[in-house]
């Protein structure tokens, strides 16, 4: 079987689908996300852990 040229595939040059500008604030965007998630589970385990640590009223 003899593909034609031109036909579909991943031989083709590759196209950007996205501008730089759009690029970085997806990334930057993604890493403020994941930053604030990390200071939110921080925060939580934190706070179970001064919750843990003190007495049961009697």
């Amino acid at each position: 079987m003899i593909r034609s040229p031109g036909a579909g595939g991943f031989d083709g040059c590759p196209v950007p689908v996205a501008s730089s500008r759009l690029t970085h604030a997806v990334a930057a965007s993604l890493a403020i996300g994941a930053l604030s998630l990390c200071l939110i589970v921080t925060l939580t385990v934190l706070s179970i852990k001064a919750t843990q640590a003190m007495p049961l009223p009697a």
